[in-house]
């Protein structure tokens, strides 16, 4: 059986007091995306992201550092005051491959339209993905705590991780394929 499709986002603590902080490990629960040809689209619903755990520096994700509770606010404030998901439910991508490597093209996220690259590899049957997001291009602020002296970097990493064929175990992408969670 093919693992399923995920998408990983990574966020980085910032700030004086960054060794009370930990960086995380979240996971988008809802996502489609489509090949058509060379032209690409996705559908991403942010309210949908869980916090995984704290990343280790071993880069290791340990789902017993936060509790429940910790899990919950964190979500909120990334639902309610970062990405304002009432207003920007979705995020979407409109673009092409490039060549075999790079996928290019526009992001709209918290209701603001800016250019993206991606590059990709293929390995084992799945196609690995990923792209670096400067969230103020979005115009999102970091978040902070502690009037600044916690806060997230401007910097959030997002690792794509699909079956090469979504149909089947095959180590090719078919020019016409859906990808969701």
């Amino acid at each position: 059986m093919t693992a399923p499709a995920t998408i990983h986002v990574f966020t980085y603590k910032d700030g004086l007091l960054a060794r009370l902080a930990h960086d995380l490990r979240l996971t988008l629960r809802r996502f489609e995306i489509r090949r058509d040809g060379q032209a690409l689209t996705g559908r991403f619903w942010p309210a949908s992201l869980a916090v995984d755990g704290a990343v280790g520096r071993d880069g290791q994700v340990d789902p017993s550092t936060l509790s429940a509770g910790d899990k919950d606010k964190i979500h909120r404030n990334m639902t309610d005051e970062i990405l304002h998901t009432e207003r920007h439910p979705e995020v979407t991508f409109t673009g092409r491959l490039v060549d075999a490597t790079t996928a290019e093209g526009e992001l709209t996220l918290a209701g603001k339209t800016c250019p993206i690259r991606a590059t990709f590899r293929a390995q084992a049957g799945r196609l690995r993905g990923e792209v670096t997001l400067t969230p103020s291009r979005w115009g999102i602020a970091p978040y902070k705590a502690l009037a600044g002296a916690i806060k997230l970097q401007d910097r959030v990493l997002v690792t794509l991780d699909l079956p090469a064929d979504p149909s089947s175990a095959g180590d090719t992408t078919p020019a016409t394929a859906v990808w969701s969670s």
